[in-house]
């Protein structure tokens, strides 16, 4: 900047000294003075239109040679230009890199707007969702009408509700995962996945388990009917006294087995969010630690504390189910003598339900896996207990159904409390007890 003061002031000194030098010969110094600042004049006017007639052609070429101030100014403007041009070249080579990888893609993605307008889209999305390029611009909902995306989309948290799984658009034979992440102000980004291979070998697993648990209830029932009358009877061998009790035994276990699978079924298959009941959560509560002191002999002290009459919308024999086998499985690990707790309290989140025993307790790593079918965190252990590894399973999918979730806090040797957060929704106001 000094540099270019100084150029500049040394070009205005050659002029200066020029118009002494003229006044001094002619004696007109007046007219000497004006004739000299506007030759100055003109030539810096006619270096700014040389070069503002190269901005309005828009800046196309190399900036034009101009002297001066402004061609001081002219260089720096070309420099620029050119570095931003080679980042815009940098840019758009990511861009085309970016575009040409995830053309290559098996899952569809899909860039969204304001409002959820259509900004891109790779050929997989186009594919999976049958979109054309006329469609630019446009809400996606108006080309995935199911309403359960519409909701989904218009969301504010729709990563909290995990991804969306629903038919593709024209062609209910094919299963599609859909899920959004919104970034930025109001962008989107949707993720699209072809499930329909792994949607179908699970319709097929459930079938099958559904179809041989109902398959195994008639062999089972004719089996403890004639055990029934045998033992009744009195005829039966002094020596079958054992294999018959052992007999006994196992058909019960198999029965609960059985019973287990196809409540599970029924809770997999069925439509989610049913079940619009009124449901005491003192009665069911009372119920069932009264199933549980049955169960426990009067080797365990079970308490109730529910200090408000609560009201729980939802499906009476599904909850009593869940809150079943979190109660028996409090009974199942703790010791003789050792205390189960039964508690029910509301905030503003909603209504918790929580169970606590004094067991061996569970190691964190096994927590995130208890609702797994049959998964065990002592197999041997449990299998003489009798349980069927599907209790925390039904209780997974019969809080999935009535929009609730599970915690377990929990480590060995200081017993473990399993906790069901139930929404606000769920829960219908009353007064205390």
């Amino acid at each position: 900047m000094l540099e270019r003061s100084i150029g500049e002031f040394s070009r205005f000194a050659v002029i200066a000294l020029g118009t002494a030098i003229f006044g001094f010969s002619t004696g007109k110094w007046a007219w000497a003075l004006v004739l000299g600042l506007g030759v100055y004049l003109f030539w810096v006017l006619a270096q700014q239109h040389r070069f503002n007639r190269w901005l309005a052609n828009g800046r196309r070429g190399p900036a034009p040679t101009v002297f001066g101030i402004w061609g001081e100014i002219a260089d720096d403007f070309y420099r620029l230009q050119r570095r931003h041009r080679r980042e815009k070249q940098k840019l758009h080579a990511t861009l085309r890199r970016v575009q040409d990888s995830t053309s290559a893609l098996r899952e569809g993605i899909v860039a969204l707007e304001d409002d959820g307008n259509l900004a891109w889209w790779n050929p997989a999305a186009g594919q999976l969702l049958r979109l054309r390029p006329e469609d630019a611009g446009q809400p996606l909902v108006n080309f995935v009408r199911e309403p359960g995306f519409v909701s989904y989309v218009h969301s504010r948290e729709p990563g909290a509700q995990g991804p969306l799984t629903m038919p593709a658009p024209g062609n209910d034979s094919r299963m599609l995962q859909l899920e959004l992440t919104r970034y930025g102000r109001d962008e989107a980004l949707v993720i699209v996945r072809d499930i329909t291979r792994l949607h179908n070998l699970e319709q097929m697993r459930r079938d099958f388990v559904a179809n041989v648990s109902h398959e195994l209830r008639t062999p089972l029932t004719v089996i403890a009917g004639y055990l029934e009358t045998l033992d009744g009877s009195g005829q039966a061998p002094q020596t079958w006294t054992r294999p018959m009790a052992q007999m006994r035994e196992q058909t019960a276990r198999m029965t609960a087995l059985v019973n287990d699978l196809l409540l599970l079924a029924r809770l997999e298959t069925s439509e989610r969010e049913t079940g619009r009941e009124k449901v005491s959560v003192n009665e069911l509560m009372e119920r069932v630690a009264q199933e549980a002191r049955s169960f426990s002999g009067g080797r365990h002290e079970i308490s109730v504390d529910c200090r408000r009459e609560s009201i729980l919308i939802g499906d009476a024999t599904e909850l009593h189910s869940a809150f079943a086998n979190l109660v028996l499985n409090a009974v199942k690990y703790s010791p003789a003598g050792g205390p189960v707790e039964l508690r029910w309290w509301e905030d503003g989140r909603g209504g918790h339900f929580s169970v606590r025993d004094s067991g061996i307790g569970i190691d964190p790593i096994h927590i995130p896996r208890l609702t797994e079918r049959f998964y065990r965190v002592d197999a041997g252990r449990s299998r003489d207990s009798g349980g069927t590894g599907l209790g925390l399973a039904i209780v997974k999918h019969v809080l999935l159904r009535h929009g609730a979730e599970m915690t377990v806090d929990s480590s060995p040797g200081r017993g473990s409390t399993f906790t069901l957060h139930f929404p606000a929704r769920r829960l219908v106001a009353t007064s205390p007890a």
